[in-house]
């Protein structure tokens, strides 16, 4: 990690429906029952201010926002969520699992949006300074399987994001491809195809090794 920061700091990433927000909090329960100091969050969230932003960016009402203006806000809220509540828990000794972080934006807004990666990298670095995890697992799954996973899955939160088209989530999973490439050695692939429990056990051993 590169914060000089006591602490560790992993982030879980996919498309929409791979089951990585149902995987990564079973990880945090397993963790805490071995006793780990361990902190479970969100992006866009986790805070007060961030989940303020998050109501915005994710409201189905909102279809008019500007491609620009989501990367903007994307950003603003992860600042925010890093400086309240991430960077205390790593300087705590904490071990943070967030659900969604920097790669994100570069796949969603990035490429899916067409404003380029490198663009939306630069936001990005200026929100979170040197604060990057030392592991990313990432939820490969095929667009149309986790939007089917959606369609099925009554009472799960459905976002502006969910309303997209399927080439828009098959750009996603290609701007996951752009990022991961990016730097290569912080990614565990996750085959999100698999079964739940068979996802959560790669997960948990990929997690574990590396723990």
């Amino acid at each position: 990690m590169t914060t000089g920061k006591k602490g560790r700091f992993i982030t879980v990433e996919g498309g929409e429906g791979a089951g990585k927000s149902t995987v990564i909090a079973r990880l945090y329960e397993e963790l805490l029952s071995r006793g780990m100091d361990v902190m479970l969050t969100r992006e866009p969230g986790g805070i007060n201010i961030a989940e303020q932003i998050r109501e915005i960016i994710l409201n189905p009402a909102h279809t008019e926002m500007d491609e620009r203006t989501e990367a903007l806000l994307y950003a603003a809220a992860r600042r925010q969520h890093l400086a309240e509540k991430v960077i205390p828990a790593l300087a705590e000794g904490k071990l943070v699992l967030c659900d969604r972080f920097i790669d994100s934006s570069l796949a969603y807004q990035g490429h899916a949006r067409g404003l380029g990666i490198d663009a939306v990298y630069e936001i990005n670095r200026f929100a979170v300074g040197d604060c990057m995890p030392e592991l990313t697992l990432f939820f490969d799954v095929l667009p149309a399987t986790g939007l089917a996973r959606i369609d099925a899955a009554r009472g799960r939160e459905v976002n502006r994001l969910d309303l997209e088209g399927i080439r828009f989530h098959e750009r996603v999973r290609e701007g996951y491809q752009l990022a991961m490439a990016l730097d290569p050695e912080r990614f565990v692939v996750i085959d999100a195809e698999q079964p739940m429990e068979q996802v959560y056990q790669d997960a948990l051993a990929a997690l574990t090794a590396r723990l």
